[in-house]
């Protein structure tokens, strides 16, 4: 009824107690079981049922959930005490769960019974892990190189404190750790403020077409220093999205720049544009923006973990490049913030292809719209 289901487990009580309990029951926001004084389950609203996989009603508690803890709170609320929240990890079909139960006695006419809520503190739980590794990984990071000038700054003022081309020589290698770390710090800093501002969508009119123009001029010295060369192909024409131009600046940037270091190996990356009269995506026209490269791929288990924070395919080769692992979890926060879509394609040895969707607005562009960079 409304949501919860009656058993014969109630006999003492009256239809309209019933009816009462299982209203109560069915509209707690939190999955919720009525157990009776023989430990049998007599309400479950339908979150309970999803969360326990199954129809709950009429069977025994231990048989739905057999966790020691669970058990335990159950036992001492059906005696009339107030257990603490008790934490219970259990696994219905393959999936991790972190609950908290909290188990409180209630008076039925037929005795004591007990309601037991299910708290799924999973979500939290991953957040919380998330943030662990979070912070583990930029202490990783900055440990290092910091580890390295410490060393070479004690080595400059001992041993080789005469030494001219050691000096020079560590000097050098000095100023591309704090480069690192500064380049590091400033993609975290840009990462909290994309995150802060991720839930309001930007408004201003972007020329996408005129901004990747402006994006690949820029970049083009440092392509033909690595002996790529670097093109535009599909609609020339202005093509309209909302959007924040400094932010779309960076996602094309990140891209572009990512297929010069570590796709450059086939001399060539392309940059595609192409309307979508309807892309069911997003449920409206769209622009789909492509950058290529014909280098050496990579492999497909690697795909789904590729915007992840500090997460890299080749660790050494990303430091080496001067990569801080956090580029394309930019990237992917801006473009959720723009609504859009983000898809990679790639495969061992045959380049890769980084997609972005963007909703696209038809018309005419407005004075100034997409603004050089």
């Amino acid at each position: 009824m409304r949501g919860a289901r009656e058993t014969a487990g109630v006999d003492a009580m009256s239809r309209s107690e019933a009816d009462l309990l299982a209203v109560l029951v069915g509209a707690v926001p939190m999955a919720m079981l009525a157990v009776d004084a023989n430990a049998r389950i007599i309400h479950a609203n339908p979150l309970a049922e999803a969360l326990l996989g199954g129809a709950c009603v009429g069977r025994p508690a231990a048989s739905v959930l057999r966790h020691p803890a669970f058990l335990s709170a159950l036992d001492r609320a059906l005696a009339g005490d107030r257990p603490a929240p008790a934490p219970v990890l259990i696994s219905p079909q393959g999936m991790e769960l972190n609950l908290r139960v909290h188990a409180a006695p209630i008076a039925l006419p037929g005795g004591m019974a007990a309601l037991v809520a299910l708290e799924d503190r999973s979500v939290l739980e991953h957040a919380e892990s998330m943030r662990r590794d979070f912070v583990a990984n930029v202490s990783h990071e900055l440990r290092t190189p910091l580890t390295a000038l410490v060393g070479f700054i004690e080595t400059l003022r001992g041993p080789a404190r005469d030494d001219a081309g050691v000096r020079d020589r560590f000097l050098s290698i000095m100023e591309r750790e704090a480069g690192r770390m500064i380049r590091l710090v400033n993609d975290l800093l840009s990462l909290s403020r994309v995150e802060a501002g991720e839930r309001q969508r930007p408004s201003e009119l972007v020329d996408l077409s005129h901004l990747v123009r402006s994006v690949v001029q820029t970049l083009r010295p440092q392509a033909l220093e690595a002996g790529v060369a670097l093109g535009i192909e599909g609609d020339a024409g202005p093509i309209l999205v909302p959007a924040d131009a400094d932010q779309l600046t960076q996602v094309v940037q990140n891209l572009v720049e990512n297929a010069v270091k570590y796709g450059g190996g086939g001399e060539r990356v392309r940059i595609c544009l192409t309307r979508i009269a309807r892309e069911p995506a997003l449920r409206g026209p769209a622009v789909r923006l492509e950058v290529i490269d014909s280098g050496e791929g990579i492999d497909p288990i690697h795909l789904p973990r590729l915007t992840e924070r500090f997460y890299r395919v080749d660790t050494h080769r990303s430091r080496e490049k001067g990569g801080t692992g956090l580029g394309l979890a930019i990237v992917k926060h801006i473009v959720n913030r723009h609504r859009g879509r983000m898809r990679i394609e790639s495969r061992k040895g045959k380049g890769s292809n980084f997609i972005i969707l963007l909703p696209m607005v038809e018309g005419r562009p407005p004075k100034d719209t997409g603004r050089a960079p």
